[in-house]
């Protein structure tokens, strides 16, 4: 398994070791010990979600607040999407950044999101299952987010905003510029 940090600190991409043979393959998609040595910290894991988006779909840019933050180990297990992390931490080197990588059923990674940060995905194929491990249970009270097309984080979701899909309760949220704490 390769496991690299991305220029958010505490934000990593994980590769796992595909082994093919006759049978199709195996990977491990998730072992504690190699995680936890990797990130530097403990992490528990208490909530597994799985959804599925048809292509254009933009689920984003959604966070939980305080007590109720979430750390999230997100993968596409169908299909391919676009998985982009903004880090909202005030004191971060990199406020207000974000990545994006391509995930998908193929490739087999997975992005590692600490507390702290916004979180979404768009969906670039016909259809894709998406899955995601966290580490606090939600609360629709903690719940938060970011306008997916914010003017001054610029993400480029590589689809046409005249296909895009989005849930009428993301076409209102605030923008970044907006955005003081999640704590």
């Amino acid at each position: 398994m390769k496991i690299q940090e991305t220029k958010l600190k505490g934000c990593f991409l994980i590769e796992p070791t595909v082994f093919h043979d006759e049978r199709g393959y195996f990977f491990e998609s998730f072992n504690q010990l190699v995680f936890e040595k990797a990130v530097g910290h403990k992490v528990d894991f208490v909530q597994d979600n799985q959804s599925f988006s048809k292509k254009g779909v933009i689920r984003a840019l959604h966070f939980q607040k305080g007590d109720y933050a979430q750390a999230k180990l997100v993968r596409a297990v169908q299909g391919i999407v676009l998985d982009v992390a903004v880090d909202l931490r005030p004191n971060s080197e990199t406020f207000g950044q974000h990545i994006a990588a391509e995930l998908s059923a193929e490739n087999k990674k997975q992005l590692y999101i600490p507390r702290g940060f916004a979180h979404g995905f768009a969906t670039l194929s016909e259809t894709s299952e998406f899955a995601y491990k966290c580490d606090n249970f939600y609360h629709k009270e903690a719940e938060g987010g970011i306008i997916y097309n914010d003017p001054t984080l610029k993400i480029d979701w590589k689809i046409a905003s005249e296909d895009v899909i989005i849930a009428e309760k993301d076409r209102t949220l605030p923008l970044f510029k907006n955005f003081f704490s999640i704590k």
